[in-house]
């Protein structure tokens, strides 16, 4: 028994709103992800006439600021005692342990602050080390 001999639409999907909702995150993504790590500490390094580039597989960065804030890679140090470096460097390192560790302070940061951070990788052991520098009248290596 048949009551309605209708011919039946295929019903249509409509992709414009679900293209517009890709956009907007696309769109959001791409103006909240930071695309330069170093935008956020402004360092003036110091020139060494000796200063070469190098190219490091995994590194680890401590970095001493002007006024004597110091960060390992992009995390701020609760404080500049010894002990809290040395502690930072060893979870670091406990992650990575063949990474090198670059120590990148500003010209004008505390002397003590630089030899405080070397004397914390001395004393756990960490042998692969190097100090960021620029060539003299060069850009940042």
């Amino acid at each position: 028994m048949k009551l309605y001999d209708e011919d039946r639409e295929e019903p249509e999907i409509n992709l414009t709103s679900l293209i517009d909702v890709v956009f907007l995150l696309l769109i959001f993504f791409m103006v909240s992800t930071t695309f330069e790590r170093h935008a956020l500490l402004r360092l003036d390094l110091p020139e060494a006439s000796t200063a070469e580039t190098e190219v490091l597989p995994s590194l680890i960065e401590l970095i001493i600021t002007d006024d004597g804030r110091m960060f390992i890679d992009d995390q701020m140090l609760a404080d500049d005692r010894r002990a809290t470096v040395q502690a930072a460097l060893v979870e670091r390192f406990a992650r990575n342990p063949d990474a090198t560790l670059v120590i990148r302070a500003d010209g004008e940061a505390p002397h003590r602050l630089v030899v405080r951070a070397l004397d914390a990788a001395a004393a756990e052991g960490i042998r692969r080390l190097t100090i960021a520098a620029v060539e003299e009248g060069g850009e940042p290596q």
